[in-house]
């Protein structure tokens, strides 16, 4: 088992916040960016081995979550 990040953390937690899926936030990622986006995407950005940042940038505003220094 792979390890989830901080900020993969971050995400799980706020999606149980905002009561919505995974699914949802791919879409959600998807529209703002205009990307390619699945859950292999999104599971590869939460255990840190792909940190594109257009695609970190969309999850922060989708989930309202601050940018950290």
């Amino acid at each position: 088992l792979i390890p989830t990040t901080e900020f993969g953390k971050e995400i799980g937690k706020r999606l149980v916040d905002l009561n919505q899926t995974n699914a949802w936030l791919i879409n959600q990622v998807r529209e703002r960016t205009g990307l390619y986006f699945d859950s292999s995407y999104l599971h590869r950005i939460k255990i840190g081995t792909n940190r594109n940042h257009k695609v970190v940038s969309a999850l922060r505003e989708v989930l309202s979550l601050p940018e950290k220094k």
